[in-house]
């Protein structure tokens, strides 16, 4: 299992996010994610760095971890932008890109308001469920149209879900998933999606289980419950979020743990 970590970008600066994924490198976590928002206040924050700049800067700034976003709005970006955005971090990552995508939050959720602050609107979950299909599609098919670049390889897209309609959709569609570490149906929407993938006729064991939660060492202890459940569903990366973004003196101590159980780890 790989160990990331989300660094937050609400109310904070560049350079602040810069050097917390330096020191998260450096203290040797495999992966770097950030959060896609465009209104702070969702978050009770002046303001909040717009995803896609932060993972192009930081795929410079830090070399040698993979980048991702947690996960991208597909309300946010037209297709075809998107197929041209993702393929160019492709390229200039030299291969890291792990491209989340999501449905983004419904008309019930805080998320609204920041759609309705750049003049657009919250479709029901059917409709946005629908919209990542016609996304990934279209976004493939472009990687492999004339005159737009195609990435090498092809970053794998990890499809946030949270409920079961979702992970089918990511299983059936995607090349992964997304979800909470301490989702209480963990095991059941894991399965969902392997299965989905599978009947689609693709091979669920190069099907990628990432998952999210804040920075805590139970995560990091091998014997602990949570780590043994997340080892005996075969999750592919545990993604670590710290909040704020310049505690980078956790984040050593944590990538310290790390390699300590990766050391204790049977070969």
């Amino acid at each position: 299992m790989q160990i990331d970590v989300l660094v937050d970008p609400f109310g904070t600066r560049w350079s602040d996010l810069r050097d917390t994924a330096r020191a998260a490198a450096e203290a040797g976590f495999a992966g770097v994610w950030t959060w896609d928002h465009l209104d702070g206040r969702v978050y009770d924050a002046p303001n909040v760095l717009e995803c896609w700049t932060v993972l192009t800067a930081l795929a410079v700034a830090v070399p040698n971890v993979m980048v991702g976003p947690l996960v991208l709005n597909v309300a946010n970006r037209r297709p075809g932008v998107l197929a041209v955005m993702a393929a160019t971090l492709q390229d200039v990552s030299g291969g890291r890109l792990l491209l989340g995508l999501g449905a983004g939050g419904g008309p019930d959720t805080p998320y609204h308001r920041e759609q309705e602050a750049i003049g657009g609107t919250v479709a029901a979950d059917p409709v946005r469920r629908a919209q990542i299909e016609t996304c990934v599609e279209q976004v493939r098919r472009l990687w492999r149209s004339p005159g737009f670049l195609e990435p090498d390889p092809a970053p794998p897209f990890v499809i946030g879900a949270f409920g079961p309609k979702m992970a089918e959709l990511a299983g059936r569609v995607g090349d992964g998933i997304n979800t909470r570490a301490a989702h209480p149906r963990l095991g059941e929407i894991v399965t969902i999606a392997r299965v989905a993938h599978e009947r689609a006729g693709r091979d669920p064991a190069h099907f990628l289980v990432t998952v999210f939660t804040a920075l805590d060492e139970a995560w990091l202890t091998i014997d602990s419950e949570r780590r043994r459940h997340l080892d005996t569903l075969g999750v592919n990366r545990l993604i670590l979020s710290v909040r704020p973004a310049d505690d980078r003196a956790r984040i050593a101590a944590a990538g310290r743990m790390a390699k300590r159980v990766g050391a204790s780890e049977p070969d």
